[in-house]
């Protein structure tokens, strides 16, 4: 590791002197940041507060774990590139894979979504199981220990150079004083409560700037048995997004054992109740009744949880400022999203490749800052889709919510493109393309998508719910 006064500091080639990383937090973030500095590193300290399960059970330190997670398709290429045979695995253990558009009965808009033949798909098994399966992989590395059950609770060194963690145990009668722990680099993959910002400033670094979008958006989810014969055969998943116009969303979609898990959400001063009356009666408040409809007649299995933390913050560690060498930010430590946009794992894998790619590149010094960079690079595609959504939702409230002219021009061309992309297969292509994040933004400039999206009238989709495939041909 190379130290200068400006926190360049740069993590180079394994070799002799023992170079030991602590990754702070055990998630998917986490456990794939270890995995690519394990390639560089002598031993690699995962720190996680939670005890970690030994199957795919939800946990404390992942408050919203019970709720719907996907694995947009960006995040599945990450992931069979860092973890090669993932994808099978994961199929194997039994993770729906739902088509977009012909497996969802889908509405947005005032519009329902033909079920053309599909261009992507979708991974719906919980977050737990994904995590599962990436834990076995990656702590069966030998150079990568864990120190479960134990929170770092600072950051060792000064404004010119990070140099370790102070670590303490958790649980009852545990009483112990913090403890130093000592590591060339630390990367900060501990979620949206980081404390980084607080650990910074206490040892005369500058903490990031943060720009924030809050809708107030809250949801409630609650895990049922089907007893439709529309879902699993007909269809496999039933979701409505809400929009400025229509501000309470819901989905039905498949977990990883033939279980349904339902969410409902809505803004603040009228979130979801979890209540069993409320929690059914709140979804009569889509659009169409569909899911109220299949809530009535699906058999609960537990109770609904909410959850609130829902704005997009992105913290700037990027710009200017008193930044030491060896501290990283990845995951949602760095950049969280609205979680109805279901970025969130596909960006922690996406974020792995470009910590690896930015270490291994041999034309470049990986600088601290250099790899603070390319790591918010890859988080900005996720956060200017769902910053730019939300910036459009009453109420919405933080930084980022004030809109560029640039924001302006954008929109209009955007909401052209999101009138069309539910009945036209060209703009729909294109544009899934881009909120499952394998392209870039641009895409959406293609000339044959510019024709169809400036030129003609908007295709006709269907009327009612297609409620099967050939109902959306017709």
């Amino acid at each position: 590791m190379v130290d200068d006064a400006q926190g360049n500091g740069s993590w180079g080639r394994r070799g002799a002197g023992g170079r030991h990383a602590v990754v702070v937090g055990g998630s998917l973030a986490g456990l794939l940041a270890a995995h690519v500095l394990a390639d560089h590193a002598d031993t690699v300290t995962l720190v996680e507060r939670d005890r970690l399960p030994e199957d795919a059970a939800p946990r404390p330190g992942v408050p919203q774990g019970r709720h719907p997670h996907v694995l947009l398709e960006g995040g599945q290429l990450a992931l069979e590139d860092l973890l090669p045979g993932f994808m099978a695995e994961l199929t194997a253990s039994g993770a729906p894979r739902i088509g977009m558009p012909s497996d969802m009965v889908q509405w947005q808009g005032g519009r329902w979504f033909s079920r053309t033949e599909a261009t992507t798909h979708l991974y719906t098994g919980s977050r737990g199981q994904v995590e599962h399966l990436v834990r076995g992989r990656v702590l069966a590395r030998p150079t990568i220990r864990v120190l479960a059950s134990t929170e770092a609770v600072g950051l060792l060194g000064d404004a010119a150079r990070v140099r370790g963690v102070l670590v303490r145990e958790r649980g009852a009668g545990s009483g112990r004083e913090p403890r130093p722990l000592e590591a060339h680099l630390v990367v900060d993959a501990s979620g949206r409560a980081s404390r980084a910002p607080q650990w910074l400033s206490a040892i005369g670094a500058d903490p990031a700037q943060e720009e924030t979008i809050d809708t107030g958006l809250a949801y409630a989810s609650r895990v049922y048995h089907n007893r439709s014969d529309n879902l699993g055969s007909r269809s496999l998943g039933y979701y409505v997004l809400p929009g400025p116009a229509q501000v309470h969303g819901g989905g039905v979609l498949p977990l990883e054992d033939g279980r349904y898990l339902v969410t409902l959400s809505g803004l603040r001063g009228d979130e979801p109740p979890t209540d069993e009356e409320g929690f059914t009666a709140y979804a009569a408040r889509l659009p169409h009744p569909f899911i109220h409809d299949w809530l009535r007649e699906a058999e609960p299995e537990a109770p609904a949880f909410g959850f609130r933390g829902t704005s997009n913050v992105r913290r700037r560690y990027d710009r200017p400022g008193r930044r030491p060498a060896g501290f990283l930010a990845t995951g949602d430590a760095l950049c969280t999203f609205n979680p109805i946009y279901g970025q969130g794992m596909a960006v922690a894998a996406m974020s792995a490749v470009a910590l690896r790619d930015a270490l291994a590149d041999p034309r470049r010094t990986p600088t601290t800052r250099r790899v603070q960079r390319a790591l918010l690079e890859a988080s900005r595609q996720a956060w200017d889709i769902s910053a730019g959504a939300d910036k459009k939702m009453p109420g919405a409230v933080g930084s980022a919510v004030t809109a560029r002219a640039a924001d302006r021009a954008a929109g209009w061309y955007l909401s052209r493109v999101q009138h069309r992309y539910p009945g036209d297969p060209v703009v729909g292509q294109a544009f899934r393309s881009v909120l499952t994040l394998t392209t870039p933004l641009s895409a959406l400039f293609a000339p044959k998508v510019l024709r169809a999206v400036l030129l003609g009238p908007p295709p006709p989709t269907p009327a009612e719910p297609p409620m099967t495939r050939e109902a959306a041909l017709r």
